[in-house]
């Protein structure tokens, strides 16, 4: 095993000059409009952030520059918040990681579904007085009450967390198993002949070639959940007491409850400058070295 010890294999893809300049031209189209739907935007609602753009007074919106995004920071219901959509991030991404080696045949089924209706689904099995999760616990004997889920503000998280975990565990699953099914088999055969374990050659070669999809599973969920909306504004609206608030909820509110258009502009550029900062951790943690 010591060939292999070391040894990180990577699946490595080079297309010719000629192809490279054909992928460029069908791809522009579509870069096209993503830049002008995706861009314009952008640029708008940066200008907004830097105003005091509050709706119920629109006389008076003086440029205040960082002044937003300063407020923000400073504020402990922001931090509040992001340390709640942390705990769901990491909570969420790190079971449907678990979950994708157990999980195969059925569970494309739960991906097919649209975020409001997931959530709509779980806010009525979760739900106090009718809901099938209170009446499975206490037909089975398991409790001899009903449990307000999504009430108490010790257990909402969990119960969101659960949705989210349902609804997304296949993107994960569907991606690393397409990763195992490309894993070459000589280098485990000549692993096998010099005496490897099924866990080195797990290791050292299935590990090393799926690498790269699990960052881009990673990224990409953690992406997702770090601004998930849908599913808990569904479920809770971010109650209660707070405790589901996390910081697009958070954001949804400055925005929207209080009208306050710049204070919500400015979170959306510090959610995405969080979550630029959550993908770069995870590239410098999973990037590995070429192979040798």
């Amino acid at each position: 095993m010591q060939l292999f010890a070391g040894r990180r294999l990577r699946p490595t893809l080079r297309l010719p000059k000629g192809e490279k300049w054909l992928a460029g031209a069908m791809i522009a189209p579509a870069a096209f409009v993503i830049f002008f739907v995706a861009a314009v935007p952008l640029v708008g609602v940066l200008w907004m952030s830097l105003y005091h753009h509050v709706l119920t007074n629109p006389n008076n919106q003086p440029f205040v520059g960082l002044g937003n995004y300063t407020n923000q920071l400073g504020n402990p219901d922001f931090w509040a918040a992001v340390q709640r959509s942390v705990v769901f991030t990491v909570a969420s991404t790190g079971i449907e990681l678990v979950l994708r080696w157990i999980l195969r045949g059925l569970v494309i089924l739960p991906w097919a579904l649209p975020g409001v209706s997931n959530a709509l689904m779980w806010r009525w099995i979760d739900q106090a007085q009718y809901g099938a999760l209170n009446a499975a616990l206490t037909q089975t004997g398991l409790t001899d009450s009903y449990i307000n889920w999504l009430g108490d503000p010790h257990i909402a998280m969990f119960m969101v967390v659960i949705a989210d975990v349902y609804k997304n565990t296949p993107l994960v699953a569907l991606l690393i198993l397409a990763a195992l099914q490309t894993v070459p088999k000589e280098p485990i055969e000549a692993a096998r002949v010099d005496g490897a374990g099924s866990f080195q050659i797990f290791r050292y070669i299935t590990l090393s070639w799926i690498k790269p999809v699990i960052l881009i599973a990673l990224v990409l969920r953690t992406m997702d959940a770090f601004k998930v909306f849908d599913t808990i504004w569904i479920m809770t609206k971010g109650g209660p007491a707070n405790s589901t608030q996390t910081i697009a909820i958070y954001a949804y509110q400055t925005a929207y409850n209080t009208y306050n258009f710049g204070g919500g502009a400015a979170l959306g550029y510090l959610i995405a400058l969080l979550i630029a900062v959550l993908a770069a951790i995870y590239i410098r943690l999973l990037r590995g070295g070429p192979a040798k």
